[in-house]
């Protein structure tokens, strides 16, 4: 096992593509979904739906937008971290999904070193949380 698990949801394939050999390369397990409907039926399936360190998750996608597959997450495993990735930035949108627990808001494109850092800074305080939970 990697340094982590992490789902990326995104409705571009190359953002995927890229965020996933970013992650990958940094030694991350990585699962896709391209949008907010496939990411809520990959967290129902799977051998452990439960075994994600990280959520990294755009707002505005088809079907299920990143807003209602972020309150989604973030009701059935609040423990996980869900960082928002956007290239529409929006203050308003930013302040209410931190409300929501958001933990991170990230404005595309992301240089692979800062993408690295904010996954790995959150998933090592999950893994920490979980490891250490009574």
């Amino acid at each position: 096992m990697g340094l982590g698990r992490v789902l990326i949801v995104d409705d571009e394939a190359d953002i995927r593509k890229t965020v996933r050999l970013t992650l990958t390369k940094a030694g991350f397990d990585v699962i896709e979904a391209q949008d907010g409907e496939a990411a809520i039926k990959e967290t129902r399936s799977g051998d452990n739906p439960l075994m994600l360190d990280a959520i990294l998750c755009d707002i505005h996608m088809p079907k299920v937008n990143g807003k209602q597959a972020t309150a989604f997450i973030r009701e059935q495993f609040p423990s996980v971290p869900v960082i928002i990735m956007t290239g529409q930035p929006d203050i308003k949108d930013a302040t209410e999904l931190m409300k929501q627990g958001v933990v991170d808001y990230l404005i595309k494109p992301v240089t692979p070193e800062k993408l690295t850092e904010v996954v790995s800074k959150h998933v090592k305080a999950h893994v920490y949380k979980d490891k250490f939970r009574v």
